[in-house]
C-alpha cells in the first residue's frame, strides 16, 4: 500500500487554508532530493510558509511539494519529497500532524541503496489534530 503521507499534507493543507489560517511544513532540510534554501537551514531543518500570498506555482503530488519563493528578496524553486515532510500546521495555533520519519523505498535491482537519512535532533512541539 502507498504511503498516506502525501494525502495528508494534502488534505490538511486545504483544511488549514479554509480555516483562515497559514499553512507551515516543517521540512528535513537533509533528506536526499530536497531543495530548499540553504542560508535558513537551522539543525537540518526548515520551516517554510505554504500560504498563497507567500509563495507561487505550488504543485503536490505523491512524489514532491514545489514551488517558487523568495527568500531574503531571492527567487529560488522549492523541491520537497514528500517523504522529507515531517510537519504541516497552522501558524496561527500550531494545529496540524507530526509525521515519522520515513524511510526511502528499496532501489531497483542494480541499483545501490541509499543511506537512511538522518534522524533531527529535537521534536516540534505541536497540537496533533483530533
Amino acid at each position: 500500500m502507498s504511503s498516506s503521507r502525501p494525502y495528508l499534507v494534502r488534505a490538511l493543507y486545504e483544511w488549514i487554508l479554509d480555516n483562515d489560517s497559514t499553512p507551515y511544513v516543517l521540512v528535513n532540510a537533509d533528506y536526499p532530493g530536497t531543495v530548499v534554501p540553504e542560508g535558513f537551514v537551522e539543525g537540518g531543518q526548515i520551516v517554510l510558509n505554504l500560504s498563497p500570498s507567500a509563495i507561487r506555482h505550488l504543485e503536490m503530488d505523491n512524489e514532491r511539494v514545489c514551488f517558487d519563493g523568495r527568500f531574503g528578496g531571492v527567487a529560488q524553486q522549492v523541491w520537497i519529497p514528500v517523504a522529507a515532510v515531517m510537519a504541516i500546521y497552522a501558524r496561527e495555533n500550531g494545529q496540524g500532524m507530526v509525521f515519522e520519519i520515513e524511510t526511502e523505498t528499496p532501489p531497483p535491482e542494480g541499483h545501490e541503496p541509499t543511506p537512511e537519512p538522518p534522524k533531527p535532533g529535537g521534536r516540534p512541539s505541536l497540537k496533533v489534530v483530533k
